[in-house]
């Protein structure tokens, strides 16, 4: 799959080469009204919760009020196509995670196209998937589980959120460097996954850290690895990778705007995204969930976006993912 990198990392090169002078003078006149931020998810999910917070803190910042819509359906798609559809003025935003690099490539039809239409902002933070497990089944560790698909292929129940949700594809991840092969059970939303987990009616998934954290602490599932290439202070188990070479996968957000949104106010969005995320109360509230802030520029932001699409575009394509 061949991606418009370059249309899309110069748009935030653009932002990020201005004088401050220029993201001075905007800030007078910008924000003028109550600014949209368009959340894909139902209230109360990880990008919901993060866009509450920082829409609180800019609110505060900036003197208009930041209003989170969720707006659900399609993958997330719908929110990111009224963002698109938008006007480039800077009052409605979209709070994209990594539905938006999947649905790049497992969409063949959208109508419209992440890369080229939206417009990097600003990267808030990430996290790490864990790889949970009944509490029944033998594995112990990874190598163990591994070692346990392999000689049952077919037989393990791999569940998710739903087909190309990044639960789903830290899965096939898993499954494609691993040479192992398991049935993939998609949940609707991830309705009654722990429930079944639980239950010992199937046998592994790979949650955000943030919604299976207490489960794991109340030893009720058991965590074998995280997802990212480093571990969680929080959690006392390994990394994946250092198991399974070449496997990383995690949950990230940040906060894009409608392609030929003013540079001057991508800049000073950046601006203010990131002092928000100074905050000591801010950056509190998202280790609470288990999040690790990623502030940086939109040139950063938009490099992170084009390595996670490209990544998940080579899992889609070579797990058949349709």
């Amino acid at each position: 799959m061949t991606l418009p990198r370059r249309t899309f990392l110069h748009l935030a090169a653009g932002a990020a080469a201005l004088p401050a002078v220029s993201s001075f003078a905007w800030a007078r006149t910008y924000p003028s009204r109550p600014v949209r931020v368009v959340v894909g998810l139902a209230p109360g999910s990880a990008p919901d919760i993060l866009s509450q917070l920082l829409g609180r803190s800019l609110s505060e910042r900036l003197g208009q009020q930041f209003i989170v819509d969720n707006l659900i359906g399609v993958g997330a798609n719908l929110a990111a196509e009224a963002v698109v559809n938008a006007a480039p003025d800077g009052h409605t935003l979209l709070m994209a995670g990594p539905s938006s690099a999947i649905n790049a490539t497992l969409y063949q039809k959208l109508g419209f196209d992440f890369m080229r239409d939206i417009a990097p902002v600003a990267a808030i933070a990430h996290s790490p998937n864990v790889m949970l497990v009944r509490p029944t089944v033998s594995a112990m560790t990874v190598p163990e589980f591994i070692a346990l698909a392999q000689n049952n292929p077919g037989q393990l129940k791999l569940i998710s959120a739903g087909v190309g949700t990044a639960t789903h594809l830290c899965g096939e991840l898993f499954e494609l460097l691993t040479n192992t092969n398991m049935v993939h059970v998609p949940y609707r939303g991830g309705a009654g996954a722990y429930d079944d987990l639980l239950a010992g009616l199937v046998d592994v998934y790979f949650p955000p850290l943030a919604s299976s954290l207490n489960y794991i602490k109340a030893g009720q599932l058991r965590a074998l690895g995280v997802t990212t290439t480093s571990r969680h202070e929080g959690l006392n188990v390994p990394t994946i990778g250092e198991f399974v070479p070449g496997y990383e996968a995690g949950t990230w957000f940040g906060i894009g705007a409608p392609r030929h949104t003013p540079a001057e106010i991508v800049s000073w969005l950046n601006q203010e995204i990131n002092a928000s995320l100074a905050d000591p109360t801010v950056k509190a509230r998202i280790a609470d969930l288990g999040g690790t802030i990623i502030a940086g520029s939109p040139g950063n932001f938009g490099q992170l976006i084009a390595k996670e699409t490209q990544k998940w575009a080579k899992v889609i394509q070579s797990a058949n993912i349709a």
